[in-house]
C-alpha cells in the first residue's frame, strides 16, 4: 500500500536538487511513501492508495537526536531546583543517578526507556542515539548496553562518564576497568564509545586511553568536551578522529580551527546550558569559521531533562546566533553527520520515510512559537517503539 502526504504548505527535503536553497524547500508539495520508503517528492496532488492530508502544514525530515542518555532510573529535580537557586553544576550528581540505576535493574529500566522513546517520537525525533554511563560497573554497564542496543542501532558505551564512588582516588584503575573487562562486556552491543573529558571526570591522557581502546575494539568514537570550561577535549577529539565532540560550550580559536579543518562535528547541547546556567556557545562564530554543527537534546535526569529538539532549536536561534534554517539543518543533516549517517535527516526518493509534521505552516514557527507543542505527527523511526508509543 502506498501513502501520499498531500497538501503540504512547506516541505523541507534537505536536498537542494529537489527544492530551493540548502534546505531544498518545496512549497505546495506532496510526498509518496511505499512502506518505509519515500518513492516520490513533488507538487501537491499526487495519487496513492491512501492519502494523509497535511492541510497546509509544514513537513520536515524526522529529527536526528545524536546525544541522549535515556537509560536511567530516578530523577534529580531537587538538584535542579538548587541549581536554579544558585548552586553551580559540577557533574557530581551523576553518582546519584548511578545509584538509582543500579538498584532499578532491567525490570525497572526497560519500561522507563520505552516511555522515553515514545516521548522522543512525540517530540519529532526519528533517529536517536542512546548512551550507557549510569551503571559504571561491568555488569550494570553491560545491562544498559543491552537495553540501548535493543532500542536503537545508535548505542554508545559511556563507561567513562564519571569515576564511581568505589573507585574514588583511583581513577587510573577505573580507566583500566573501562578499557578491559567493561569494554569486553559491552562491545557486542554498541556502535560507539564515548568519554567525559572534563575537570572532575577524565583528563586528556585517560580519555585518549578510553578512545584508543574503543577504536581497537572496532567502535566509532565520540567525546564529551569543553562543557565546564576550556580544556583539551575538542582538540583531542579532532586528533582521534571522533565523529562528534559534544557540548563545546567553551571554544578557543585553536579549537575552532581544529574543528573547521576536520570531519568532526561540533554538537551543541543548548538545553544543558539552559539547565546548568552555563553560557551558551557562540555557534555563529563556529559556523562562520566552517565548523559542521549539530544540535542534540542530551536528555538526562541531571543536566538536561528534555527530549524536545524544538526547544533546543529555539534556544539556538535566540541565544547562540543561529538562523532558523541553520538550526533545522543542525537537528537533521547535522545530527546525521554526527552519527556518520547519510540515510537519515532528509526526505528524498529511496530514503526512509521518517518525517515530522508541524501543526504550523512553516519551519519558522519552531523558533517563533517556543514552548508550543507544534509536532502534529511523527512518521517512522529507526528505534524501537511499543505499539502504544508515539504516532505512526
Amino acid at each position: 500500500m502506498t501513502l501520499v502526504i498531500d497538501n503540504i504548505a512547506e516541505l523541507i527535503t534537505n536536498d537542494p536538487s529537489l527544492g530551493d536553497g540548502p534546505l531544498g524547500v518545496v512549497d505546495d508539495a506532496s510526498v509518496v511513501v511505499d512502506g518505509d520508503t519515500v518513492v516520490a517528492v513533488g507538487p501537491a496532488g499526487a495519487v496513492a492508495d491512501e492519502r494523509l492530508d497535511a492541510a497546509g502544514r509544514c513537513v520536515l525530515p524526522g529529527f536526528v537526536d545524536s546525544h541522549t542518555h535515556l537509560v536511567f532510573a530516578g530523577d534529580r529535580a531537587e538538584e535542579f531546583s538548587r541549581r536554579m537557586a544558585g548552586e553551580p553544576y559540577d557533574g557530581g550528581g551523576i553518582r546519584v543517578t548511578t545509584d538509582a540505576t543500579r538498584t532499578a535493574g532491567r525490570a525497572g529500566l526497560e519500561p522507563a526507556l520505552d516511555g522515553r522513546l515514545a516521548e522522543v517520537h512525540r517530540a519529532g525525533s526519528t533517529t536517536v542515539e542512546i548512551k550507557t554511563g549510569y551503571g559504571l560497573s561491568v555488569d550494570s554497564e553491560a545491562e544498559l548496553a543491552s537495553l540501548a542496543a535493543a532500542a536503537t542501532p545508535e548505542a554508545t558505551f559511556l563507561g567513562a562518564h564519571l569515576v564511581p564512588s568505589e573507585y574514588q582516588g583511583r581513577a587510573d584503575d577505573y580507566v583500566e576497568l573501562v578499557c578491559g573487562p567493561m569494554l569486553d562486556a559491552v562491545r557486542s552491543h554498541v556502535r560507539w564509545i564515548d568519554v567525559f573529558c572534563e575537570t572532575g571526570a577524565f583528563d586528556a591522557d585517560q580519555s585518549r586511553a578510553v578512545l584508543t581502546a574503543g577504536r581497537d575494539a572496532g567502535l566509532g568514537l565520540r567525546l564529551h568536551a569543553n562543557q565546564l570550561g576550556h580544556g583539551p577535549g575538542v582538540q583531542l577529539g579532532v586528533e582521534m578522529g571522533c565523529a562528534s565532540v559534544d557540548h563545546c560550550t567553551y571554544l578557543s580559536d585553536a579549537d575552532i580551527e581544529a574543528l573547521a579543518s576536520s570531519d568532526t562535528v561540533a554538537t551543541f547541547l543548548p538545553a544543558t546550558d539552559f539547565s546548568t546556567r552555563q553560557p551558551y556557545p557562540d555557534a555563529r562564530r563556529a559556523i562562520d569559521a566552517g565548523v559542521r554543527v549539530a544540535i542534540a537534546s542530551n536528555c538526562n535526569p541531571g543536566s538536561s531533562y528534555t527530549s524536545s529538539l524544538s526547544f533546543c532549536m529555539a534556544l539556538a536561534v535566540r541565544d547562540m546566533g543561529m538562523t532558523i534554517d541553520e538550526a533545522v539543518a543542525a537537528v537533521t543533516t547535522g545530527g546525521a553527520a554526527a552519527l556518520r549517517r547519510d540515510d537519515v535527516g532528509r526526505i528524498t526518493p529511496g530514503g526512509p520515510a521518517h518525517m515530522t509534521i508541524l501543526d504550523a505552516p512553516s519551519r519558522h514557527h519552531l523558533a517563533y512559537r517556543p514552548g508550543v507543542p507544534l509536532i502534529w505527527r511523527t512518521l517512522g523511526a529507526d528505534y524501537r517503539l511499543q505499539p502504544a508509543g508515539g504516532q505512526t
